[in-house]
Protein backbone atom coordinates (compact mmCIF):
# COMPACT_ATOMS: atom_id res chain seq x y z
CA UNK A 1 0.00 0.00 0.00
CA UNK A 2 1.03 3.61 -0.81
CA UNK A 3 1.24 6.85 1.03
CA UNK A 4 0.02 9.53 -0.41
CA UNK A 5 2.59 12.13 -1.28
CA UNK A 6 3.03 15.08 1.60
CA UNK A 7 1.59 18.45 0.64
CA UNK A 8 4.09 20.41 -1.70
CA UNK A 9 5.91 23.42 -1.26
CA UNK A 10 6.23 26.33 -3.45
CA UNK A 11 9.85 27.43 -3.76
CA UNK A 12 11.07 31.04 -4.97
CA UNK A 13 14.38 30.70 -6.97
CA UNK A 14 16.67 33.50 -6.26
CA UNK A 15 18.91 33.62 -9.38
CA UNK A 16 23.04 35.43 -8.75
CA UNK A 17 22.38 38.20 -10.64
CA UNK A 18 19.57 39.10 -8.24
CA UNK A 19 21.58 38.20 -5.31
CA UNK A 20 24.57 40.12 -6.39
CA UNK A 21 22.74 43.03 -8.15
CA UNK A 22 19.29 43.19 -7.08
CA UNK A 23 19.24 42.31 -3.28
CA UNK A 24 21.56 45.16 -2.47
CA UNK A 25 19.80 47.29 -4.33
CA UNK A 26 16.22 46.68 -2.85
CA UNK A 27 17.78 47.16 0.43
CA UNK A 28 19.10 50.40 -0.53
CA UNK A 29 15.71 51.44 -1.90
CA UNK A 30 13.95 50.42 0.94
CA UNK A 31 16.27 52.07 3.75
CA UNK A 32 15.81 55.52 1.80
CA UNK A 33 11.98 54.77 1.52
CA UNK A 34 12.21 54.53 5.28
CA UNK A 35 14.29 57.35 5.29
CA UNK A 36 11.62 59.34 3.55
CA UNK A 37 8.17 57.60 4.49
CA UNK A 38 8.96 57.17 8.39
CA UNK A 39 6.10 58.87 9.47
CA UNK A 40 3.85 56.41 6.98
CA UNK A 41 5.53 53.48 7.98
CA UNK A 42 5.10 54.05 11.63
CA UNK A 43 1.85 54.25 11.22
CA UNK A 44 0.57 51.37 9.07
CA UNK A 45 3.54 48.95 11.44
CA UNK A 46 1.86 50.00 14.56
CA UNK A 47 -1.66 49.52 12.53
CA UNK A 48 -0.73 45.75 11.53
CA UNK A 49 0.66 44.84 15.23
CA UNK A 50 -2.44 46.14 16.52
CA UNK A 51 -4.35 43.93 13.66
CA UNK A 52 -2.27 40.64 13.77
CA UNK A 53 -2.98 40.55 17.98
CA UNK A 54 -6.58 41.31 17.51
CA UNK A 55 -7.05 38.66 14.74
CA UNK A 56 -7.69 35.90 17.05
CA UNK A 57 -10.22 36.98 19.07
CA UNK A 58 -12.19 38.81 15.98
CA UNK A 59 -11.61 34.63 14.78
CA UNK A 60 -12.95 33.37 17.70
CA UNK A 61 -16.24 36.10 17.59
CA UNK A 62 -16.77 34.23 14.02
CA UNK A 63 -16.56 31.06 15.56
CA UNK A 64 -19.43 32.66 17.33
CA UNK A 65 -21.38 32.44 13.61
CA UNK A 66 -21.00 36.69 14.22
CA UNK A 67 -20.40 38.68 10.97
CA UNK A 68 -16.82 39.48 10.38
CA UNK A 69 -17.43 43.20 10.73
CA UNK A 70 -19.31 43.13 13.73
CA UNK A 71 -16.66 40.81 15.21
CA UNK A 72 -14.12 43.68 14.73
CA UNK A 73 -16.59 46.25 16.28
CA UNK A 74 -16.99 44.23 19.44
CA UNK A 75 -13.15 43.53 19.70
CA UNK A 76 -11.92 47.20 18.83
CA UNK A 77 -14.51 48.60 21.71
CA UNK A 78 -13.12 45.54 24.31
CA UNK A 79 -9.73 46.74 23.55
CA UNK A 80 -10.27 50.57 23.95
CA UNK A 81 -12.24 49.82 27.30
CA UNK A 82 -9.25 47.94 28.40
CA UNK A 83 -7.18 50.89 27.52
CA UNK A 84 -9.03 53.40 28.97
CA UNK A 85 -9.84 51.35 32.41
CA UNK A 86 -6.33 50.86 32.99
CA UNK A 87 -5.18 54.44 31.37
CA UNK A 88 -7.85 56.07 34.08
CA UNK A 89 -6.89 53.58 37.24
CA UNK A 90 -3.32 54.42 37.22
CA UNK A 91 -3.80 57.81 35.58
CA UNK A 92 -5.31 59.32 38.68
CA UNK A 93 -3.38 57.46 41.62
CA UNK A 94 0.13 58.26 39.65
CA UNK A 95 -0.59 62.44 39.24
CA UNK A 96 -1.62 62.20 42.59
CA UNK A 97 1.58 60.69 43.93
CA UNK A 98 3.80 62.95 41.43
CA UNK A 99 1.84 66.24 42.97
CA UNK A 100 2.54 65.10 46.37
CA UNK A 101 6.45 64.09 45.85
CA UNK A 102 6.62 68.20 44.15
CA UNK A 103 5.60 68.58 46.94
CA UNK A 104 7.60 66.69 49.64
CA UNK A 105 10.30 67.80 47.45
CA UNK A 106 9.84 71.70 47.44
CA UNK A 107 9.13 71.24 51.54
CA UNK A 108 12.71 69.39 51.81
CA UNK A 109 14.17 72.27 50.39
CA UNK A 110 12.17 75.06 52.13
CA UNK A 111 13.52 76.96 55.22
CA UNK A 112 12.20 75.72 58.70
CA UNK A 113 11.64 78.30 60.93
CA UNK A 114 11.86 76.18 64.05
CA UNK A 115 15.55 75.26 63.08
CA UNK A 116 16.45 78.06 60.76
CA UNK A 117 17.35 75.33 58.20
CA UNK A 118 16.29 73.28 55.46
CA UNK A 119 15.44 69.55 55.74
CA UNK A 120 18.30 68.63 53.32
CA UNK A 121 21.04 70.92 55.02
CA UNK A 122 20.55 68.85 57.72
CA UNK A 123 20.97 65.84 56.18
CA UNK A 124 24.18 66.78 54.48
CA UNK A 125 25.66 68.22 57.72
CA UNK A 126 25.03 64.55 59.28
CA UNK A 127 26.26 62.85 56.27
CA UNK A 128 29.87 65.29 56.38
CA UNK A 129 30.17 64.77 59.47
CA UNK A 130 29.77 61.24 58.89
CA UNK A 131 32.57 61.31 56.20
CA UNK A 132 34.44 63.24 58.84
CA UNK A 133 34.71 60.88 61.20
CA UNK A 134 35.37 57.63 59.00
CA UNK A 135 38.23 59.11 57.67
CA UNK A 136 37.26 61.08 54.64
CA UNK A 137 37.78 64.65 55.60
CA UNK A 138 39.03 65.31 51.82
CA UNK A 139 35.48 64.90 50.58
CA UNK A 140 34.17 68.10 51.26
CA UNK A 141 30.30 68.39 50.53
CA UNK A 142 28.72 70.39 52.65
CA UNK A 143 29.43 73.89 51.05
CA UNK A 144 28.62 72.83 47.78
CA UNK A 145 25.78 71.08 48.30
CA UNK A 146 24.58 74.17 50.47
CA UNK A 147 25.32 76.78 47.79
CA UNK A 148 23.29 74.27 45.43
CA UNK A 149 20.48 74.72 47.77
CA UNK A 150 20.50 77.85 48.16
CA UNK A 151 20.37 78.73 44.39
CA UNK A 152 17.44 76.50 43.94
CA UNK A 153 15.39 78.25 46.25
CA UNK A 154 12.19 77.42 48.10
CA UNK A 155 9.28 77.08 45.91
CA UNK A 156 11.63 76.76 42.81
CA UNK A 157 10.30 72.70 42.14
CA UNK A 158 6.46 73.69 42.26
CA UNK A 159 7.44 76.49 39.89
CA UNK A 160 9.23 73.89 37.23
CA UNK A 161 6.73 71.40 38.15
CA UNK A 162 3.98 74.48 37.20
CA UNK A 163 6.32 75.71 34.06
CA UNK A 164 6.45 71.77 32.84
CA UNK A 165 2.40 72.08 32.92
CA UNK A 166 2.25 75.26 31.12
CA UNK A 167 4.06 73.98 28.63
CA UNK A 168 2.29 70.67 28.27
CA UNK A 169 -1.08 73.01 27.99
CA UNK A 170 0.98 75.08 25.34
CA UNK A 171 1.55 71.67 23.01
CA UNK A 172 -2.19 71.80 22.06
CA UNK A 173 -0.84 71.35 18.03
CA UNK A 174 0.94 68.07 18.98
CA UNK A 175 -1.86 66.99 20.92
CA UNK A 176 -4.06 67.19 17.79
CA UNK A 177 -1.31 65.87 15.50
CA UNK A 178 -1.35 63.02 18.18
CA UNK A 179 -4.86 62.02 18.24
CA UNK A 180 -5.34 62.18 14.02
CA UNK A 181 -2.07 59.72 14.25
CA UNK A 182 -3.71 57.83 16.42
CA UNK A 183 -7.09 57.83 14.74
CA UNK A 184 -5.44 56.81 11.44
CA UNK A 185 -3.72 53.65 13.36
CA UNK A 186 -7.21 52.38 14.22
CA UNK A 187 -8.50 53.33 10.55
CA UNK A 188 -6.01 51.31 8.85
CA UNK A 189 -5.97 48.59 11.59
CA UNK A 190 -9.61 48.04 11.15
CA UNK A 191 -9.12 47.74 7.18
CA UNK A 192 -6.33 45.43 7.75
CA UNK A 193 -8.71 42.86 10.12
CA UNK A 194 -11.36 43.23 7.87
CA UNK A 195 -9.42 42.38 4.68
CA UNK A 196 -7.10 39.71 6.64
CA UNK A 197 -9.49 36.48 5.54
CA UNK A 198 -8.37 37.79 1.75
CA UNK A 199 -5.06 38.13 2.67
CA UNK A 200 -4.50 34.76 4.23
CA UNK A 201 -5.92 33.07 1.06
CA UNK A 202 -4.15 35.06 -1.47
CA UNK A 203 -0.92 34.00 0.75
CA UNK A 204 -1.90 30.32 0.94
CA UNK A 205 -2.99 30.30 -2.95
CA UNK A 206 0.64 31.28 -3.54
CA UNK A 207 2.67 29.90 -0.99
CA UNK A 208 0.52 26.48 0.76
CA UNK A 209 1.65 26.09 4.38
CA UNK A 210 1.91 22.46 4.00
CA UNK A 211 2.75 20.60 7.29
CA UNK A 212 3.38 24.00 9.41
CA UNK A 213 0.96 27.47 10.08
CA UNK A 214 0.49 29.75 7.31
CA UNK A 215 2.17 32.95 7.44
CA UNK A 216 -0.34 34.98 9.10
CA UNK A 217 -0.53 32.55 12.21
CA UNK A 218 3.23 32.40 12.52
CA UNK A 219 3.29 36.19 12.41
CA UNK A 220 -0.09 36.39 15.29
CA UNK A 221 1.54 33.22 17.18
CA UNK A 222 5.31 35.73 17.08
CA UNK A 223 3.79 39.22 18.31
CA UNK A 224 1.39 37.36 21.37
CA UNK A 225 4.52 35.40 22.30
CA UNK A 226 6.20 38.92 22.56
CA UNK A 227 3.66 41.05 23.76
CA UNK A 228 3.11 38.15 26.44
CA UNK A 229 6.43 37.99 27.72
CA UNK A 230 6.82 42.08 27.85
CA UNK A 231 3.67 42.26 30.13
CA UNK A 232 4.99 39.31 32.12
CA UNK A 233 8.72 40.89 32.40
CA UNK A 234 7.25 44.40 33.40
CA UNK A 235 4.71 43.11 35.54
CA UNK A 236 7.12 41.40 37.74
CA UNK A 237 10.00 44.16 37.51
CA UNK A 238 7.45 46.69 38.33
CA UNK A 239 5.63 44.88 40.90
CA UNK A 240 9.26 44.24 42.57
CA UNK A 241 10.21 47.80 42.30
CA UNK A 242 7.34 49.06 44.07
CA UNK A 243 7.38 46.23 46.41
CA UNK A 244 10.99 46.83 47.30
CA UNK A 245 10.28 51.13 47.54
CA UNK A 246 7.44 50.94 49.71
CA UNK A 247 9.27 48.06 52.18
CA UNK A 248 12.18 50.66 52.36
CA UNK A 249 10.33 53.24 53.14
CA UNK A 250 8.16 51.36 55.78
CA UNK A 251 11.22 50.15 57.69
CA UNK A 252 12.80 53.90 57.34
CA UNK A 253 15.82 53.54 55.24
CA UNK A 254 14.08 55.61 52.44
CA UNK A 255 11.86 58.46 54.01
CA UNK A 256 8.50 58.59 52.33
CA UNK A 257 9.04 56.38 49.89
CA UNK A 258 6.29 54.01 50.97
CA UNK A 259 3.68 56.54 49.90
CA UNK A 260 5.22 56.63 46.27
CA UNK A 261 5.41 53.18 45.93
CA UNK A 262 2.82 52.43 43.14
CA UNK A 263 4.49 55.82 41.10
CA UNK A 264 8.03 54.28 41.01
CA UNK A 265 6.13 50.65 40.35
CA UNK A 266 4.51 51.84 37.17
CA UNK A 267 7.28 53.81 35.83
CA UNK A 268 9.57 50.61 36.63
CA UNK A 269 7.14 48.53 34.62
CA UNK A 270 6.16 51.00 31.84
CA UNK A 271 9.79 51.50 30.75
CA UNK A 272 10.66 47.77 31.01
CA UNK A 273 9.49 47.54 27.18
CA UNK A 274 12.72 49.69 26.11
CA UNK A 275 15.59 46.61 26.48
CA UNK A 276 18.94 47.54 27.86
CA UNK A 277 18.51 51.07 28.66
CA UNK A 278 15.32 50.43 30.16
CA UNK A 279 16.24 49.23 33.68
CA UNK A 280 18.79 51.65 33.41
CA UNK A 281 16.48 54.48 33.27
CA UNK A 282 14.00 52.98 35.99
CA UNK A 283 16.10 53.53 38.59
CA UNK A 284 16.83 57.63 38.15
CA UNK A 285 13.53 58.73 39.42
CA UNK A 286 13.98 56.97 42.40
CA UNK A 287 17.00 57.45 43.26
CA UNK A 288 16.43 61.23 42.86
CA UNK A 289 13.97 61.19 45.36
CA UNK A 290 16.33 59.54 47.34
CA UNK A 291 18.93 61.64 47.26
CA UNK A 292 16.48 64.92 47.70
CA UNK A 293 14.75 63.64 50.70
CA UNK A 294 17.83 61.77 52.40
CA UNK A 295 21.03 61.78 50.66
CA UNK A 296 22.31 58.50 52.24
CA UNK A 297 19.10 56.47 51.66
CA UNK A 298 20.18 56.65 47.56
CA UNK A 299 22.40 53.62 48.65
CA UNK A 300 19.38 51.53 49.66
CA UNK A 301 18.02 52.34 46.23
CA UNK A 302 20.49 51.85 44.42
CA UNK A 303 21.47 48.52 46.14
CA UNK A 304 17.63 47.77 45.71
CA UNK A 305 17.47 48.20 41.70
CA UNK A 306 21.01 46.37 41.01
CA UNK A 307 19.35 43.55 43.02
CA UNK A 308 16.06 43.44 40.93
CA UNK A 309 17.74 43.50 37.89
CA UNK A 310 20.55 40.80 38.37
CA UNK A 311 17.41 39.12 39.21
CA UNK A 312 15.90 40.30 36.01
CA UNK A 313 19.10 39.27 34.15
CA UNK A 314 19.70 35.38 35.61
CA UNK A 315 15.96 34.35 35.96
CA UNK A 316 12.97 36.28 35.00
CA UNK A 317 14.35 37.36 31.05
CA UNK A 318 15.86 33.64 30.43
CA UNK A 319 12.47 32.35 31.70
CA UNK A 320 10.31 34.59 30.07
CA UNK A 321 11.34 36.17 27.07
CA UNK A 322 13.50 33.28 25.97
CA UNK A 323 11.25 31.61 23.37
CA UNK A 324 9.77 35.60 22.73
CA UNK A 325 12.08 36.97 20.83
CA UNK A 326 14.76 34.63 19.75
CA UNK A 327 17.05 37.02 17.96
CA UNK A 328 20.41 38.12 18.42
CA UNK A 329 21.77 40.62 20.67
CA UNK A 330 23.25 42.31 18.03
CA UNK A 331 20.44 42.26 16.24
CA UNK A 332 17.78 43.57 18.76
CA UNK A 333 20.85 46.53 19.42
CA UNK A 334 20.61 47.65 15.95
CA UNK A 335 16.57 47.20 15.83
CA UNK A 336 16.60 49.90 18.43
CA UNK A 337 19.00 52.18 17.40
CA UNK A 338 17.06 51.83 13.59
CA UNK A 339 13.97 52.34 14.99
CA UNK A 340 15.43 55.23 17.47
CA UNK A 341 16.67 56.74 14.42
CA UNK A 342 13.82 56.60 12.13
CA UNK A 343 10.90 57.82 14.44
CA UNK A 344 12.34 58.53 17.71
CA UNK A 345 11.38 57.01 20.93
CA UNK A 346 7.88 55.45 19.09
CA UNK A 347 9.78 53.66 16.71
CA UNK A 348 11.79 52.09 19.42
CA UNK A 349 9.02 50.85 21.46
CA UNK A 350 7.81 49.47 17.73
CA UNK A 351 11.39 48.37 16.96
CA UNK A 352 11.10 45.01 19.07
CA UNK A 353 7.55 43.97 17.89
CA UNK A 354 8.52 44.07 14.54
CA UNK A 355 11.24 42.53 14.41
CA UNK A 356 9.32 39.53 15.96
CA UNK A 357 6.95 39.70 13.04
CA UNK A 358 10.13 39.82 10.65
CA UNK A 359 11.74 36.52 12.07
CA UNK A 360 8.54 34.80 11.37
CA UNK A 361 8.53 36.11 8.23
CA UNK A 362 11.73 35.09 7.43
CA UNK A 363 11.21 31.32 8.91
CA UNK A 364 7.79 31.30 6.59
CA UNK A 365 10.21 31.72 3.47
CA UNK A 366 13.16 30.38 3.89
CA UNK A 367 11.68 27.32 3.83
CA UNK A 368 10.21 27.85 0.19
CA UNK A 369 13.60 30.59 -1.30
CA UNK A 370 15.89 28.85 -3.46
CA UNK A 371 19.51 30.77 -3.82
CA UNK A 372 21.25 29.31 -7.04
CA UNK A 373 24.61 28.61 -5.84
CA UNK A 374 27.72 29.98 -6.81
CA UNK A 375 29.71 26.76 -6.94
CA UNK A 376 27.19 25.53 -9.51
CA UNK A 377 28.99 25.11 -13.22
CA UNK A 378 32.47 26.45 -12.23
CA UNK A 379 35.01 25.13 -14.39
CA UNK A 380 37.81 22.82 -12.53
CA UNK A 381 41.24 24.16 -13.79
CA UNK A 382 44.08 21.59 -13.31
CA UNK A 383 46.95 22.63 -11.36
CA UNK A 384 50.50 20.66 -11.96
CA UNK A 385 52.27 20.95 -8.59
CA UNK A 386 56.21 20.13 -8.63
CA UNK A 387 56.67 18.99 -5.36
CA UNK A 388 60.34 19.00 -3.69
CA UNK A 389 63.17 16.27 -5.04
CA UNK A 390 62.96 13.08 -3.45
CA UNK A 391 66.62 13.36 -2.13
CA UNK A 392 66.54 9.74 -2.18
CA UNK A 393 66.61 9.54 -5.61
CA UNK A 394 69.32 11.74 -6.05
CA UNK A 395 71.94 9.78 -4.17
CA UNK A 396 73.71 7.93 -6.95
CA UNK A 397 73.39 4.05 -7.11
CA UNK A 398 76.81 2.02 -6.61
CA UNK A 399 77.04 0.10 -10.04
Amino acid sequence: MTTPPGPTISTIRVPRWIQLVGLPVGLLIIWMLAGVLGHVLFLFLTASVIAFLLNPLVRDLKRLRLPRGLAVALVFLLFAAAVAFIVLTLGGVVVDQARSAAERIDDYVTLDGSTGSTGAELDIDRLQRWLDTHGLESIQIEKQATDWIDNLGAGEVSGYTQDAISFAQGAAFSLVVALFNLVLIVVIAIYMLLDMERLESVVDRRFPPGDGLRLTRRIEKALAGYVRGQLILSTVIGASAGLGMWLLGTIGLVPGAERYALLFGVWTGVIEVIPFIGPWLSAIPPTIYALIVDPVSALWVIALFIFIYQVEGHIVVPNVMATALRLHPLLVIFGLLAGGELYGIAGVLMALPTMAAARAIWEFFSERVRFDSWDDGAPMIGVDVEGPPDRASDVPLPE
